[in-house]
């Protein structure tokens, strides 16, 4: 199993404003590992994947595999220190394959790293770097880890697109909060349930505007039914020279009416 900073939520952290977002992501790991769940990587993007909460995951007994932003950071390799670019020099020529290479260093602070460059299919000169830990792993094992990072990134856009996570409710008590994540969460576990029961192939946001509809619309032939179900009531309620007159009126309207809406009151009764 593998656990995404993204997804890990505990309602036993205080949300303290003079926390840093990595001190709080270190706890979330510790109390997640207590409860009894076991995972085998920390999956990070290029926001988390710095060296101290590497080292924090790593001191828990969890390894890390994140994706690393092109900054001034250096890394050992062969005695010398080298930025990512220069590194990216170091490398063969990959023309038919998405992996360009890999290679292995050290952090700043001796924690050996293995370092997976791809393409970026969004840029065709670009390239991307992974980060493991775990140096043992294939460069194609590595990134098809870090590629299940791609099913959260969906759900949260589902969760905040579709059910309104975010903006349903204002508040600023935290108990609300996790309430209302709760709920939100039991609607995607629901829906998604629905969604691989189905035979045929909707996608998630189809089967929620399907079911999210509360009132379906009704067909013509039920609404003029319950319609004149209503003015036979309405007309035994009141006085009966009135009652003559909407029937009168009543009964010349549904005789100028097409074949097919005649049809539907041959057994038509004033009582009601």
């Amino acid at each position: 199993m593998n656990l995404s900073i993204n997804e890990l939520t505990d309602t036993n952290v205080v949300l303290n404003p003079c926390r840093k977002k990595s001190d709080v992501a270190v706890q979330l790991i510790k109390n997640t590992l207590n409860q009894g769940i076991q995972a085998s990587y920390v999956l990070m993007d290029t926001w988390f994947t710095h060296e101290p909460l590497i080292k924090s995951c790593l001191e828990e007994g969890i390894d890390v595999i994140g994706m690393v932003k092109q900054m001034k950071q250096r890394y050992t390799y062969q005695g010398k220190n080298y930025d990512l670019k220069d590194l990216r020099s170091m490398l063969p020529k990959c023309r038919n394959s998405n992996v360009i290479g890999s290679v292995l260093v050290t952090t700043k602070n001796g924690i050996p790293v293995k370092l997976v460059y791809v393409k970026n299919r969004n840029k065709k000169h670009d390239w991307l770097v992974i980060l493991s830990t775990d140096c043992s792993l294939s460069n194609e094992e590595i990134v098809r880890i870090y590629g299940n990072r791609w099913s959260i990134e969906v759900f949260f856009k589902s969760t905040k697109s579709l059910m309104k996570l975010g903006n349903e409710f204002q508040g600023r008590s935290y108990d609300m909060m996790i309430s209302h994540t709760t709920i939100v969460m039991t609607r995607y576990i629901m829906t998604e349930w629905l969604r691989r029961e189905e035979k045929d192939p909707k996608t998630f946001g189809e089967l929620f505007f399907r079911f999210s509809d509360d009132i379906q619309d009704m067909d013509l032939i039920t609404a003029l039914q319950n319609l004149m179900s209503l003015v036979v009531e309405v007309a035994n309620g009141i006085a009966e020279a009135t009652t003559d007159t909407v029937k009168s009126q009543l009964q010349q309207w549904i005789n100028q009416q097409a074949t097919f809406i005649k049809a539907l009151f041959t057994d038509f009764c004033w009582e009601s």
